[in-house]
């Protein structure tokens, strides 16, 4: 050590002024040993992160693949059956396959991931679309499944990585936030009297007030959510009041390219009507068809429902999750005062965000912050 500090007074060079962590490889030094140590535990549990990643995305493809075989295989053991009557087997087998997804997480600790489960059947339906399908489609229609295809992608992308409107204590409602956060047990300690007086023409300060008393606690993601409808697990992202009219436009872009494919495979599949026309073959082509077919008919009906859904709660202002808890919320309930006879008071529900079916799809429309 004597000798590395004579050799810096003697060198023309400037000295070397050697850090915390440089003199630990001379003397030990316990503060530099713990973070060496942090790093570690950092770089471990990445990895760990990245392992359960793979992992998850693996099942996923292996759930697709194993439920498209399944619902090819229906026309191959029931070949007299019309596509109609193959639809409810199809939901029950899609019903089974999230049960042995259920029975997987919880016996064996490996779960699929929705998101990946999403994107793999996308791209599923694309390639058998490309390789199989599209031989028996115009070339406009083609054009137009390929471009709602890739618009599907890009704002899966954009949902996944949006903001749904996370309370932070950068965002202009964390102060008043703290002042009276949303809670459980605050809200059960409230009197329920909340006057019809409420739903009146709001000021801006109002109408910011109002917004923020609308932050909701996200128990998957952990944060409070301006706006929260609810989380998507197939989305992999909190849906609120940032962009859930980006959610409500791609649930649409879903189910109007998921209908294209039908249309498209329904050409393809009266075009190779018999075996004996199109040879073994085709067979197998055909019944990878009408499996994927199957499958989008069954997203189709449920993303119609979905879509019908939001759009009332949008026309009445009102989300998912206060829709189904609203009796945790003192705002949505008002004392109805007893009729003779009656021992106590009743409660009954209302709306206080409501300002009409048009002002109510403005303010949904416009995505204010």
């Amino acid at each position: 050590m004597a000798s590395f500090e004579k050799y810096n007074q003697d060198s023309d060079h400037p000295p070397v002024i050697l850090s915390q962590c440089t003199k630990s490889s001379f003397v030990q030094n316990p503060d530099c040993d713990e973070i060496v140590e942090s790093d570690k535990e950092v770089v471990l549990h990445q990895n760990q992160k990245w392992k359960s990643s793979i992992i998850s995305c693996l099942v996923s493809l292996i759930s697709l693949l194993f439920t498209q075989f399944t619902l090819s295989l229906l026309p191959l053991l029931l070949p007299f059956i019309i596509l109609l009557l193959l639809l409810p087997l199809s939901a029950l087998l899609l019903v089974i396959v999230v049960g042995l997804g259920r029975f997987c997480k919880n016996v064996a600790g490996v779960r699929a991931s929705p998101p990946a489960f999403v994107f793999f059947s996308i791209f599923y339906i694309w390639a058998i679309y490309i390789f199989v399908v599209r031989k028996a489609i115009s070339s406009f229609l083609d054009i137009v499944f390929n471009v709602q295809i890739i618009m599907i992608i890009l704002g899966l992308c954009r949902i996944m990585s949006s903001d749904p409107g996370f309370v932070t204590r950068l965002s202009s409602c964390h102060d008043l936030f703290l002042q009276s956060p949303p809670s459980e047990a605050d809200a059960q300690e409230e009197e329920l009297e909340v006057s019809i007086s409420m739903v009146h023409q709001e000021s801006p300060a109002e109408e910011t007030f109002t917004r923020h008393r609308r932050v909701r606690y996200c128990k998957l993601c952990k944060n409070y959510v301006m706006g929260f409808d609810h989380h998507c697990p197939a989305f992999g992202n909190c849906i609120g009041q940032r962009n859930h009219a980006l959610f409500l436009v791609l649930l649409v872009g879903f189910a109007v390219s998921e209908a294209s494919y039908v249309v498209s495979a329904y050409q393809f599949i009266s075009k190779f009507q018999t075996s004996k026309e199109a040879g073994g073959k085709a067979i197998i082509s055909r019944n990878l068809v009408v499996g994927s077919m199957l499958f989008c008919l069954i997203q189709v009906v449920w993303q119609v429902v979905f879509i019908m859904w939001h759009v009332y709660c949008a026309s009445f202002n009102i989300k998912t999750d206060e829709w189904i808890n609203w009796r945790k919320y003192p705002e949505f309930l008002i004392k109805v005062n007893p009729h003779a006879g009656e021992p106590q008071t009743g409660i009954r529900f209302i709306n206080p965000y409501s300002k009409g079916i048009l002002r109510n799809l403005k303010e949904f429309l416009s995505c204010k912050q």
